[in-house]
């Protein structure tokens, strides 16, 4: 059974995946599965030699569907928020397709557990939600909470709500989103961001590539607030990278502290 409670029929361990999420597509490489995996979307960029080298198959919401057929795949790995319901429903008529539905880290630790026991990498999915676990555990809580707004987009402006993936990053670093009471991805203003007191604002490498140059656009507007840049991978790729994400949570709020 997938996240989404649709149960899928694998007549063995798959030997052709096609993977239509980029941290998913990273999780897989980590497992160990560079044979099994034949296709990968265009955004998959982790490894890079699987970009350069592996089938691509068209975006996350764009998917060529006759490419996948043409592989034909024994799993196909999907994710309810990243790629079209209608897209995943068609593949899903010819081949099996498991979905992941993350929007925190217990959901990401059942996903990387559930591909290892569909994968037969059960030993190696374990242990990896092992070391995950604990290195959250070891992350440092700032001092005090920062209150925090994170923009994944521009004109307009976007932000993350309370139900998302990023705004359980955003928890277990000890950043306090002020739009948590939002839902999902809603559009918000610059005056909003400074009528709530808003002491860090995160500017996200992706979807939308923010650089230095908005933070001083920004920095006009919102004197009061320290802004800067982060990689957006490490708050929204919920599968392997999720090793690398406390470390670089710690930092980033050294970095607040120490400015």
């Amino acid at each position: 059974m997938d996240q989404t409670g649709k149960t899928i029929m694998l007549p063995g361990i798959p030997n052709r995946i096609v993977s239509l999420v980029p941290s998913q597509t990273e999780l897989l490489y980590d497992l160990g599965l560079d044979k099994a995996v034949t296709g990968i979307t265009k955004f998959c960029i982790h490894p890079p030699h699987w970009f350069r080298n592996k089938t691509r198959i068209g975006g996350t919401k764009a998917v060529h569907t006759d490419a996948v057929t043409a592989l034909q795949p024994d799993l196909i790995i999907a994710n309810k928020e990243e790629n079209v319901k209608e897209q995943v429903d068609a593949l899903a008529a010819k081949f099996p397709v498991w979905t992941s539905d993350i929007r925190n880290l217990q959901q990401s630790l059942q996903m990387i557990e559930s591909i290892g026991a569909v994968t037969g990498t059960v030993a190696k999915a374990q242990a990896m939600t092992d070391e995950i676990k604990t290195r959250f555990s070891q992350l440092k809580a700032p001092p005090t909470v920062i209150r925090t707004a994170y923009l994944i987009w521009q004109d307009p402006y976007m932000t993350i709500g309370g139900d998302t993936f990023i705004h359980d990053m955003l928890a277990h670093c000890g950043f306090e989103n002020i739009f948590a009471n939002r839902l999902r991805y809603p559009t918000i203003s610059i005056e909003e961001i400074g009528n709530l007191h808003c002491q860090l604002l995160l500017l996200s490498s992706e979807p939308f590539p923010f650089k230095q140059s908005h933070i001083a656009a920004l920095q006009k507007q919102l004197p009061a607030t320290k802004i800067m840049l982060v990689d957006g991978e490490m708050f929204s790729w919920y599968g392997s990278r999720l090793l690398l994400a406390p470390a670089y949570f710690e930092k980033l709020s050294c970095a607040f502290f120490s400015s």
